[in-house]
């Protein structure tokens, strides 16, 4: 949601822009300067410059006195969540034997507010592959992932989701009506599996269903994504579908193992 949370006298603001500063490094901007820091989040370059040498100091960060960039430390903050869930650990056995099945990468994902976030995934071999890991954030409506996760909130959540949220076109194909993405969620929940064609990237078609947890609820999502010169969508759905359903069906019973538990 696109909403500002409500924050109490507990709220410290200090962290929040420390992680603030941390967000601003990504795959497109591994090396920032303070300058390029203090714009990104709109501190201060005082204040940008506190929070980038305490990062430093901590070995979170590195600078070489002009520009700065995260350190293989940094993974340490996101590995208390990841080594908590199970979810990653029960599926990719299943999801490596999708791969070499059907020679296409395969990713999970969680919902993570308006975003997809991926907590497993297996790339194909090829030379040429997409540059996604775990950690990678997408915007939810403009993904497969995304909509099969969207589709099992509840229509209350969803009236929420679709009032506040921006719907930016990533391609010419992308959803942006809020009524279109609400009778394309529909769709979704009805068939349990999305399709989504070249709406994230051109070229790109991904297929997506849920997985569920032992409450019955969708915890994850898990896709197989494929080039559009792999032929039509039909034969994507078609070709791919079947494996992906069983895929998920192997997941979700071990997740019902009392050792997953």
């Amino acid at each position: 949601m696109t909403e500002a949370p409500v924050r109490d006298s507990d709220f410290v603001q200090s962290m929040e822009r420390g992680l603030a500063v941390i967000r601003v490094f990504n795959a497109d901007n591994p090396e920032l300067t303070l300058s390029e820091v203090a714009t990104a989040t709109g501190l201060t370059r005082a204040a940008a410059r506190r929070f980038l040498h305490t990062l430093v100091q901590l070995g979170y960060a590195r600078t070489d006195g002009r520009r700065f960039s995260l350190r293989p430390r940094i993974l340490e903050l996101g590995y208390s969540y990841l080594s908590s869930l199970s979810l990653p650990e029960v599926a990719l056995p299943h999801m490596e034997q999708l791969v070499a099945a059907v020679h296409e990468s395969c990713s999970m994902c969680v919902l993570d507010g308006d975003d997809i976030v991926y907590v497993a995934r297996v790339p194909t071999k090829r030379i040429m592959r997409i540059a996604i890991s775990v950690g990678t954030r997408f915007p939810a409506y403009a993904t497969a992932m995304g909509r099969v996760l969207l589709a099992g909130q509840s229509d209350e959540w969803l009236d929420g989701y679709l009032s506040s949220s921006t719907l930016p076109a990533r391609t010419a194909r992308t959803i942006t009506e809020p009524g279109r993405l609400r009778a394309e969620l529909a769709r979704v929940r009805r068939q349990g599996w999305a399709l989504i064609d070249q709406e994230l990237e051109e070229g790109l078609r991904s297929i997506a269903v849920p997985v569920r947890g032992g409450d019955g609820r969708v915890a994850a999502a898990v896709n197989v994504s494929v080039h559009a010169s792999r032929g039509p969508a039909e034969d994507v759905c078609r070709e791919l579908l079947p494996p992906l359903l069983d895929t998920a069906r192997l997941i979700e019973q071990d997740l019902r193992l009392p050792a997953s538990i």
